[in-house]
């Protein structure tokens, strides 16, 4: 509510972390903030680094809510986007969440891609888009080749700060991050 007060356009929404939620709770969680606003809201579902997984049944369960409108898919199981979308159809937009996995996701129906590292290289990050939408396979690969070893800086605990770290050495950013985590 408070976003929508001050005029943003849209929230990407993380499942409470604070304790993990079941399925009953995230359900709930999700229900309650759509509910409270008229603001299109993103799901962030990201099972690997927050522990809570919202499944395409639960989709299913959050489909009456029109203000839940997309969801960044990161659970690094590409077949969820074909489960989502099995389940739904085109109801949610589907975005790749995960750098490694965004050919793959593209390819499976994401329609588009909520980078980390790919933030410190906009103009390959975009590249790479703009290839695979064109249906340009090859020369995305290249790029995506050349490019792997540094997605992979979006992988682990401390994917954050080495997101943070790559911003930083590209002259984009800083490395400062929020307590708890810390800089590397």
């Amino acid at each position: 509510k408070k976003c929508e007060d001050v005029g943003a356009s849209g929230v990407m929404v993380l499942p409470a972390m604070v304790y993990k939620a079941d399925r009953r709770e995230t359900l709930a969680h999700y229900r309650s903030i759509a509910t409270s606003t008229s603001l299109p809201i993103l799901i962030y579902n990201n099972p690997v680094g927050y522990t809570v997984d919202i499944t395409a049944e639960m989709l299913v369960e959050l489909a009456d809510l029109p203000n839940l409108q997309a969801i960044k898919e990161s659970s690094a199981d590409t077949s969820r986007i074909v489960d989502i979308r099995n389940a739904v159809g085109d109801r949610y937009a589907i975005f790749a969440g995960v750098d490694t996995l965004v050919m793959e996701c593209a390819l499976l129906g994401a329609v588009g891609w909520i980078a980390g590292v790919g933030l410190a290289f906009p103009e390959e990050n975009q590249k790479i888009w703009d290839l695979i939408e064109a249906k340009r396979y090859d020369e995305a690969m290249e790029i995506y080749q050349w490019f792997m070893p540094l997605l992979r800086l979006d992988l682990g605990i401390h994917f954050v700060q080495k997101i943070k770290m790559a911003i930083a050495a590209t002259g984009l950013g800083t490395e400062y991050v929020r307590a708890p985590r810390l800089m590397l």
